[in-house]
Protein backbone atom coordinates (compact mmCIF):
# COMPACT_ATOMS: atom_id res chain seq x y z
CA UNK A 1 0.00 0.00 0.00
CA UNK A 2 2.80 2.42 0.85
CA UNK A 3 4.52 1.64 -2.45
CA UNK A 4 1.32 2.45 -4.34
CA UNK A 5 0.90 5.73 -2.46
CA UNK A 6 4.56 6.60 -3.15
CA UNK A 7 4.06 5.92 -6.87
CA UNK A 8 1.10 8.31 -6.94
CA UNK A 9 3.21 11.13 -5.49
CA UNK A 10 6.49 10.37 -7.27
CA UNK A 11 4.90 9.59 -10.64
CA UNK A 12 4.28 13.21 -11.74
CA UNK A 13 7.87 14.17 -10.90
CA UNK A 14 9.25 11.21 -12.89
CA UNK A 15 7.03 12.19 -15.83
CA UNK A 16 8.32 15.77 -15.57
CA UNK A 17 11.94 14.60 -15.47
CA UNK A 18 11.40 12.26 -18.41
CA UNK A 19 9.85 15.09 -20.44
CA UNK A 20 12.84 17.33 -19.73
CA UNK A 21 15.25 14.61 -20.93
CA UNK A 22 13.39 13.52 -24.07
CA UNK A 23 14.83 14.48 -27.47
CA UNK A 24 12.68 16.44 -29.90
CA UNK A 25 12.16 13.31 -32.01
CA UNK A 26 10.39 11.49 -29.17
CA UNK A 27 6.75 12.39 -28.47
CA UNK A 28 6.02 13.89 -25.08
CA UNK A 29 2.38 12.88 -24.79
CA UNK A 30 1.69 9.20 -25.17
CA UNK A 31 -0.48 6.55 -23.58
CA UNK A 32 0.65 4.78 -21.58
CA UNK A 33 3.22 7.41 -20.51
CA UNK A 34 6.74 6.73 -21.74
CA UNK A 35 9.21 7.47 -18.91
CA UNK A 36 12.37 6.38 -20.75
CA UNK A 37 14.06 9.06 -22.91
CA UNK A 38 15.64 7.64 -26.08
CA UNK A 39 18.34 8.91 -25.80
CA UNK A 40 18.46 11.26 -22.79
CA UNK A 41 19.53 14.80 -23.72
CA UNK A 42 20.34 17.90 -21.68
CA UNK A 43 19.65 20.38 -24.48
CA UNK A 44 16.42 21.54 -22.87
CA UNK A 45 18.14 22.34 -19.58
CA UNK A 46 20.66 24.46 -21.47
CA UNK A 47 17.85 26.17 -23.36
CA UNK A 48 15.90 26.91 -20.18
CA UNK A 49 19.05 28.34 -18.55
CA UNK A 50 20.06 30.53 -21.49
CA UNK A 51 16.71 31.61 -22.99
CA UNK A 52 15.85 33.69 -19.93
CA UNK A 53 18.05 35.14 -17.15
CA UNK A 54 17.50 31.95 -15.17
CA UNK A 55 20.43 32.49 -12.81
CA UNK A 56 19.10 35.95 -11.95
CA UNK A 57 15.65 34.58 -11.16
CA UNK A 58 17.26 31.82 -9.09
CA UNK A 59 19.33 34.31 -7.09
CA UNK A 60 16.22 36.42 -6.51
CA UNK A 61 14.40 33.43 -5.03
CA UNK A 62 17.41 32.64 -2.85
CA UNK A 63 17.35 36.24 -1.62
CA UNK A 64 13.62 36.15 -0.92
CA UNK A 65 13.92 32.85 0.95
CA UNK A 66 17.10 33.84 2.82
CA UNK A 67 15.51 37.03 4.17
CA UNK A 68 11.86 36.02 4.52
CA UNK A 69 12.08 32.61 6.20
CA UNK A 70 14.34 33.64 9.16
CA UNK A 71 12.25 36.76 9.76
CA UNK A 72 9.08 34.70 9.43
CA UNK A 73 10.29 32.22 12.06
CA UNK A 74 11.48 34.96 14.43
CA UNK A 75 8.27 36.99 14.19
CA UNK A 76 6.05 33.90 14.50
CA UNK A 77 7.94 32.66 17.59
CA UNK A 78 7.98 36.08 19.26
CA UNK A 79 4.25 36.47 18.59
CA UNK A 80 3.30 32.95 19.69
CA UNK A 81 5.24 32.87 22.99
CA UNK A 82 3.33 35.72 24.73
CA UNK A 83 0.04 34.28 23.47
CA UNK A 84 0.93 30.95 25.10
CA UNK A 85 2.95 31.71 28.25
CA UNK A 86 2.43 35.34 29.30
CA UNK A 87 -0.81 36.52 30.90
CA UNK A 88 -2.08 39.88 29.67
CA UNK A 89 -5.44 41.45 29.02
CA UNK A 90 -6.89 40.50 25.64
CA UNK A 91 -4.60 37.53 25.08
CA UNK A 92 -7.40 35.21 24.01
CA UNK A 93 -8.92 37.90 21.77
CA UNK A 94 -5.65 38.39 19.91
CA UNK A 95 -5.22 34.65 19.52
CA UNK A 96 -8.70 34.27 18.06
CA UNK A 97 -7.99 37.25 15.81
CA UNK A 98 -4.85 35.58 14.47
CA UNK A 99 -6.71 32.30 14.12
CA UNK A 100 -9.53 33.90 12.13
CA UNK A 101 -7.11 35.13 9.46
CA UNK A 102 -6.29 31.50 8.60
CA UNK A 103 -9.72 31.23 6.97
CA UNK A 104 -9.10 34.15 4.61
CA UNK A 105 -7.98 33.09 1.12
CA UNK A 106 -4.74 34.67 -0.04
CA UNK A 107 -6.41 36.15 -3.11
CA UNK A 108 -8.65 38.21 -0.83
CA UNK A 109 -5.58 40.00 0.57
CA UNK A 110 -4.12 40.98 -2.79
CA UNK A 111 -5.85 44.34 -3.08
CA UNK A 112 -5.25 45.45 0.56
CA UNK A 113 -1.60 44.41 0.30
CA UNK A 114 -1.24 46.25 -2.99
CA UNK A 115 -2.77 49.42 -1.56
CA UNK A 116 -0.55 49.30 1.52
CA UNK A 117 2.61 48.71 -0.53
CA UNK A 118 1.64 51.54 -2.88
CA UNK A 119 1.09 53.97 0.01
CA UNK A 120 4.47 52.97 1.45
CA UNK A 121 6.13 53.45 -1.94
CA UNK A 122 7.44 49.89 -1.94
CA UNK A 123 5.84 48.53 -5.10
CA UNK A 124 8.26 46.95 -7.59
CA UNK A 125 10.87 46.36 -4.88
CA UNK A 126 12.26 43.39 -3.00
CA UNK A 127 10.58 44.66 0.18
CA UNK A 128 7.16 44.42 -1.48
CA UNK A 129 7.61 40.65 -1.79
CA UNK A 130 9.33 40.09 1.56
CA UNK A 131 7.28 42.14 4.04
CA UNK A 132 3.81 40.59 3.50
CA UNK A 133 5.26 37.08 3.92
CA UNK A 134 6.89 37.70 7.30
CA UNK A 135 3.81 37.15 9.46
CA UNK A 136 1.81 33.93 9.10
CA UNK A 137 -1.22 32.99 11.16
CA UNK A 138 -0.39 29.31 10.64
CA UNK A 139 3.10 29.78 12.09
CA UNK A 140 1.74 31.67 15.09
CA UNK A 141 -0.92 29.02 15.68
CA UNK A 142 1.43 26.02 15.53
CA UNK A 143 4.10 27.63 17.70
CA UNK A 144 1.52 28.87 20.18
CA UNK A 145 0.22 25.33 20.59
CA UNK A 146 3.77 24.03 21.02
CA UNK A 147 4.68 26.65 23.63
CA UNK A 148 1.40 26.06 25.48
CA UNK A 149 2.19 22.33 25.73
CA UNK A 150 5.43 22.96 27.64
CA UNK A 151 4.92 21.78 31.25
CA UNK A 152 4.47 24.63 33.70
CA UNK A 153 7.04 23.01 35.97
CA UNK A 154 9.76 23.58 33.36
CA UNK A 155 8.93 27.28 33.04
CA UNK A 156 8.62 27.77 36.80
CA UNK A 157 11.95 26.03 37.40
CA UNK A 158 13.63 28.44 34.99
CA UNK A 159 12.02 31.42 36.72
CA UNK A 160 13.13 30.17 40.12
CA UNK A 161 16.68 30.03 38.78
CA UNK A 162 16.39 33.72 37.98
CA UNK A 163 15.85 33.44 34.23
CA UNK A 164 14.08 36.36 32.56
CA UNK A 165 11.27 35.87 30.05
CA UNK A 166 13.75 36.46 27.23
CA UNK A 167 16.06 33.83 28.68
CA UNK A 168 13.19 31.36 29.05
CA UNK A 169 12.04 32.07 25.51
CA UNK A 170 15.49 31.61 23.98
CA UNK A 171 16.95 28.84 26.16
CA UNK A 172 13.90 26.79 27.12
CA UNK A 173 10.91 27.36 24.82
CA UNK A 174 12.66 27.61 21.45
CA UNK A 175 14.81 24.45 21.88
CA UNK A 176 11.71 22.47 22.86
CA UNK A 177 9.86 23.85 19.83
CA UNK A 178 12.71 23.01 17.44
CA UNK A 179 10.76 20.29 15.54
CA UNK A 180 7.86 22.68 14.98
CA UNK A 181 10.24 25.43 13.89
CA UNK A 182 11.86 23.03 11.42
CA UNK A 183 8.44 22.13 9.98
CA UNK A 184 7.57 25.82 9.63
CA UNK A 185 10.92 26.42 7.95
CA UNK A 186 10.06 23.79 5.33
CA UNK A 187 6.58 25.20 4.79
CA UNK A 188 7.91 28.76 4.66
CA UNK A 189 10.65 27.83 2.21
CA UNK A 190 8.22 26.06 -0.13
CA UNK A 191 5.71 28.91 0.11
CA UNK A 192 8.25 31.64 -0.67
CA UNK A 193 10.07 29.61 -3.33
CA UNK A 194 6.82 28.83 -5.18
CA UNK A 195 5.35 32.31 -4.70
CA UNK A 196 3.80 33.43 -7.97
CA UNK A 197 0.62 35.47 -7.68
CA UNK A 198 1.76 38.19 -5.27
CA UNK A 199 5.12 38.85 -7.04
CA UNK A 200 3.16 39.01 -10.31
CA UNK A 201 1.02 41.79 -8.82
CA UNK A 202 3.76 43.63 -6.90
CA UNK A 203 6.65 43.53 -9.39
CA UNK A 204 7.12 45.11 -12.81
CA UNK A 205 10.89 44.87 -13.11
CA UNK A 206 11.78 41.48 -14.57
CA UNK A 207 15.18 41.57 -12.86
CA UNK A 208 13.37 41.13 -9.51
CA UNK A 209 11.23 38.15 -10.57
CA UNK A 210 11.43 34.98 -8.42
CA UNK A 211 11.99 31.63 -10.08
CA UNK A 212 8.30 30.65 -10.21
CA UNK A 213 7.45 33.84 -12.07
CA UNK A 214 10.54 33.42 -14.25
CA UNK A 215 9.39 29.98 -15.41
CA UNK A 216 6.05 31.49 -16.44
CA UNK A 217 8.05 34.13 -18.30
CA UNK A 218 9.92 31.28 -20.00
CA UNK A 219 6.66 29.91 -21.40
CA UNK A 220 6.08 33.20 -23.20
CA UNK A 221 9.64 33.51 -24.50
CA UNK A 222 10.06 29.94 -25.72
CA UNK A 223 6.60 29.65 -27.21
CA UNK A 224 5.33 27.30 -24.48
CA UNK A 225 7.73 24.50 -25.41
CA UNK A 226 6.81 21.64 -23.09
CA UNK A 227 10.32 20.20 -22.85
CA UNK A 228 11.91 23.54 -22.01
CA UNK A 229 9.27 24.29 -19.40
CA UNK A 230 9.79 20.86 -17.86
CA UNK A 231 13.55 21.39 -17.73
CA UNK A 232 13.15 24.80 -16.10
CA UNK A 233 10.74 23.35 -13.56
CA UNK A 234 13.09 20.48 -12.70
CA UNK A 235 15.93 22.94 -12.12
CA UNK A 236 13.73 24.98 -9.79
CA UNK A 237 12.77 21.88 -7.79
CA UNK A 238 16.33 20.85 -6.95
CA UNK A 239 16.80 23.41 -4.12
CA UNK A 240 13.37 22.54 -2.69
CA UNK A 241 14.21 18.83 -2.55
CA UNK A 242 17.64 19.51 -1.03
CA UNK A 243 16.25 21.75 1.72
CA UNK A 244 13.44 19.32 2.48
CA UNK A 245 15.84 16.38 2.83
CA UNK A 246 18.15 18.41 5.09
CA UNK A 247 15.40 19.68 7.37
CA UNK A 248 13.65 16.31 7.41
CA UNK A 249 16.75 14.80 9.02
CA UNK A 250 16.77 17.68 11.48
CA UNK A 251 13.15 17.03 12.44
CA UNK A 252 13.74 13.31 12.94
CA UNK A 253 16.83 13.89 15.09
CA UNK A 254 15.01 16.46 17.19
CA UNK A 255 12.04 14.16 17.76
CA UNK A 256 14.35 11.27 18.64
CA UNK A 257 16.13 13.45 21.19
CA UNK A 258 12.82 14.52 22.70
CA UNK A 259 11.70 10.89 23.07
CA UNK A 260 14.99 9.90 24.74
CA UNK A 261 14.74 12.87 27.07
Amino acid sequence: MLVLVACVFVGPFLLLLATALKPSSQPVFSFPPDLIPRPPVVDWFVEAWTTIPYSRFLLNSVLYVGVTVPLYLIVSAMTAYPLARISFRGRQFFFVLFLSTMFLPGELMLIPRFLVMRELGLLDSYAAVILPAILSSLGVFLLRQTFAAIPDEVIEAARMDGASEWRIFLSVACPIARPTIAVLAILGFISVWNSFLWPLVALDDQSKFPIALGIAYLSGVSGADVRGLAAGTVLSLIPVIAVFVFLQRHILSSMAGAVKG
